[in-house]
């Protein structure tokens, strides 16, 4: 792979069409490329660079340890094929703006008339004596402690969100989840989550919040909000302010994120991508960036797939399409797994807080899934019912 430096956009000729690189795999990758090839895929040549070979449905992982089945995995190459668009294998390295390239860690470089950035956060350990919430291994962190409390052998759980947690959903679900697991086989398991945020899931609102707070209570599991902790053994948390010590069987945490530190150009706090209302990268040219790369404070699928439909208009109106740029304006669709039905929360932001919200036992959004994704929830809504009739 190798390429030069691109002309300017804004002196191409109409005939040519615009090369998009879209950089990751994941759900604001897909989302861009769908989009692309619903809004402007007479006006636009789309390459995907990703390491990966396939898509996991990610917020589904959090019921693997209950024996649930295992969440859906979709090879990228056939969703790529469907779009028009190119996949190709590798790892982004360093980014050149100057000659629009960027350069892989193997040493490979590709041009770009527009480079999207739909990159994931990078997931570090808080705390050293916890078992640490990561979707990559959750089964296997998981399922040792369910068997453990199904043996007996543990009583008291605490779930800790760290003072910069990621999204804090998997926190409770789990938390739930494992209460339901207790009560049902007959075990006195006291649970406590412990969390910086103001009330239970304070993201989706006031009425919502309250909501989630009664299911915590019905399900016996205790709530320490406002609360910063440390876990200096596997057996006791401290929670500040009040220096306040909770003596636990074991503690359950959610990790910290930070940005991929993508090299040439500039970033935020943490290593996190910058972005302006439009999600496009200040102080370059035709570079956007989507998902939780950015420095977006709410790190969640569904408001990925948000930003990377704002990338897919801007770039289909840059490119000749018949296209209004809109601004990032984020609504929150979250689905809470509990050990019974669901719960569908909504909550439309402003500022990064929910200023008005509501809580559901039914689907408030269409198709209900998990990442309520515009292009990317139908398309692989679609492929699953085709593999069902196969």
């Amino acid at each position: 792979m190798s390429g030069n430096a691109s002309p300017d956009v804004s002196t191409r000729p109409q005939s040519e069409k615009l090369r998009i690189l879209i950089v990751g795999g994941g759900v604001a990758a897909l989302e861009t490329m769908l989009a692309l090839a619903d809004l402007a895929p007479e006006y636009t040549d789309v390459a995907v660079i990703a390491p990966n070979t396939e898509f996991v449905y990610r917020p589904m992982v959090v019921r693997e340890p209950f024996a649930y089945s295992a969440a859906r995995r979709y090879p990228l190459a056939p969703i790529i094929a469907d779009c028009g668009a190119t996949l190709l294998r590798g790892e982004l390295g360093w980014i050149d703006p100057a000659t629009q390239t960027i350069h892989t860690k193997a040493d490979e470089s590709l041009a770009y008339d527009v480079l999207v950035l739909a990159l994931g956060a990078s997931i570090d350990k808080r705390y050293k004596h916890a078992l640490t919430i990561d979707d990559r291994d959750l089964d296997e962190t998981m399922r040792g402690l369910i068997q453990d409390i199904e043996g007996g052998y543990l009583h008291k759980l605490a779930f800790v969100a760290g003072g910069r947690m990621a999204w804090p959903l998997p926190l409770y679900e789990l938390a739930l989840m494992t209460a339901g697991r207790a009560y049902d086989m007959g075990i006195d398991l006291q649970t406590t989550i412990v969390t910086p945020e103001s009330s239970p899931l304070a993201i989706f609102g006031q009425s919502a919040s309250s909501a989630v707070g009664a299911m915590l209570a019905r399900a016996n599991i205790a709530t320490v909000n406002s609360a910063y902790a440390e876990v200096p053994s596997a057996r006791e948390v401290v929670i500040n302010p009040g220096d306040r010590r909770l003596e636990v069987d074991r503690v359950v945490a959610l990790p910290e994120l930070f940005g991929p530190e993508v090299h040439g150009i500039p970033l935020g706090e943490h290593g996190f991508i910058r972005v302006d209302p439009y999600c496009r990268v200040p102080d370059v040219e035709h570079i956007y960036a989507a998902g939780d790369a950015t420095d977006f404070p709410i790190k969640h699928g569904g408001v990925g797939s948000q930003q990377a439909d704002v990338v897919a208009r801007s770039i289909a109106a840059l490119a000749g399409a018949s296209v209004t740029p809109d601004r990032f304006n984020p609504t929150i669709h979250g689905m809470l797994l509990t050990d019974g039905k669901p719960a569908y929360l909504t909550a439309h932001l402003t500022g990064g807080h929910g200023f008005s919200s509501e809580i559901s036992d039914t689907p408030t959004w269409s198709p209900p899934s998990k990442i309520a994704a515009k292009y990317l929830a139908p398309y692989l809504q679609e492929r699953d019912r085709e593999s069902t009739l196969t």
